[in-house]
């Protein structure tokens, strides 16, 4: 039979476990909110090239006063193709940052989780369900980091996926990419997990 004395110890080290699980998801909300910051206006710099793009395709310069700059439009056209190149690995290097929030968030919630089943045998239900006035159950807090890990990932995966979309000769896709990048976010899920923060902010600040 499971006793609370037999609880203590295993909740003691499952806290400290969650405690650091949610300052890791913490530091790295801030991180990713950064990041996705930095490729707005990245994102907004791909449609307006892809436009110039078009722009230029448009126009005959041979029935233009330019007509006399010998090879202005392939140099125009390479210097646009070299400018998207440029937006695109930027975005790429914003990318792994992403991967690397992911990681970490999940590498976290993945050791808890572990830590978690080791100690089931020795883990009463009320050790694992009952709050108190400073800390949420284990229980509740096992969950807020799953739907954080899921949230995370899925949104990585998803910008992922758009970004390996994009090439700089695909004006039609690079033209809609700031609109297809933006209709990713998830705004609600993201307030979910500030809100989850603050839910603990006592328990991962005590020791």
């Amino acid at each position: 039979m499971k006793t609370p004395e037999m609880s203590k110890p295993a909740l003691t080290s499952l806290h400290q476990a969650l405690r650091k699980s949610f300052q890791t998801l913490e530091g790295n909300q801030k991180v990713w909110k950064s990041v996705l910051a930095d490729c707005s206006p990245l994102m907004g710099s791909l449609g307006n090239l892809a436009e110039q793009s078009r722009a230029l395709s448009n126009v005959q310069i041979s029935n233009t006063p330019l007509r006399d700059f010998t090879d202005l439009e392939e140099r125009l056209r390479f210097k646009l193709s070299q400018a998207t190149d440029t937006v695109l690995g930027k975005l790429n290097e914003n990318t792994s940052s992403l991967q690397s929030v992911r990681d970490s968030i999940s590498n976290q919630v993945s050791a808890v989780f572990q830590l978690y089943e080791q100690n089931t045998d020795s883990l009463d239900l009320l050790a694992v369900t009952e709050r108190s006035a400073t800390a949420p159950s284990v229980s509740d807090m096992l969950e807020w980091l799953q739907d954080a890990e899921r949230h995370y990932r899925q949104q990585f995966l998803r910008r992922k996926t758009l970004l390996l979309t994009l090439r700089a000769d695909d004006l039609s896709l690079l033209e809609s990419a700031p609109k297809r990048w933006n209709s990713l976010e998830c705004p609600g899920a993201e307030d979910h997990i500030t809100d989850t923060l603050c839910k603990v902010s006592f328990f991962t600040e005590s020791q």
